[in-house]
């Protein structure tokens, strides 16, 4: 929070920032770099690449090291903290690498971070794709933990979501 608050305050134009109301758990430390539109890998893995964003980076590395522990799924988890400009670089090389994608984010699947790589990888490398993020509906009020698993972006979600994406890539 504090690196991407300063970073924007010196970047010149309209930019928009979101975080969280509760606490989540912390996933970067002082020396972790922040740049704009930069994503940073947080786990190596080549079987399935999870693009991930937000406090929902955290669930993508506990479902990634379930997927490791229980099916042998080594997952690549990029940390995607900038939608736009995103860094298309580091995400095709994702794909590229692992064969198939699953975008983590929370906020509408349509029109948000899911989107716009789905765009991306239908221009320069189309792959399997899996989508988590709210799926058309209004927010409710709740408790964040609950809303995460009502919406279906919770670690479970999230590893069934890896596992069809995995499948549809041996499929291809």
């Amino acid at each position: 929070t504090k690196k991407a608050t300063l970073a924007v305050a010196e970047r010149w134009g309209p930019t928009y920032l979101r975080f969280g109301r509760e606490k989540s758990p912390i996933v970067t430390t002082e020396e972790t770099p922040f740049e704009i539109g930069k994503a940073q890998t947080f786990r190596a893995g080549e079987d399935v690449a999870i693009i991930a964003c937000g406090i929902l980076v955290y669930n993508a590395l506990i479902a990634a090291a379930q997927l490791a522990k229980e099916d042998g799924i080594g997952c690549c988890v990029l940390n995607n903290h900038t939608v736009k400009p995103m860094d298309d670089a580091a995400v095709l090389e994702a794909a590229k690498r692992c064969g198939t994608v699953v975008t983590v984010e929370e906020h509408q699947q349509a029109g948000g971070m899911g989107s716009r790589v789905a765009e991306l990888l239908a221009q320069e490398h189309p792959v399997p794709i899996e989508f988590i993020g709210v799926d058309d509906a209004f927010g409710q009020s709740g408790e964040p933990n609950e809303l995460i698993e009502y919406y279906g972006m919770g670690t479970k979600s999230i590893v069934e979501a890896v596992r069809l994406a995995h499948k549809r890539k041996r499929k291809r």
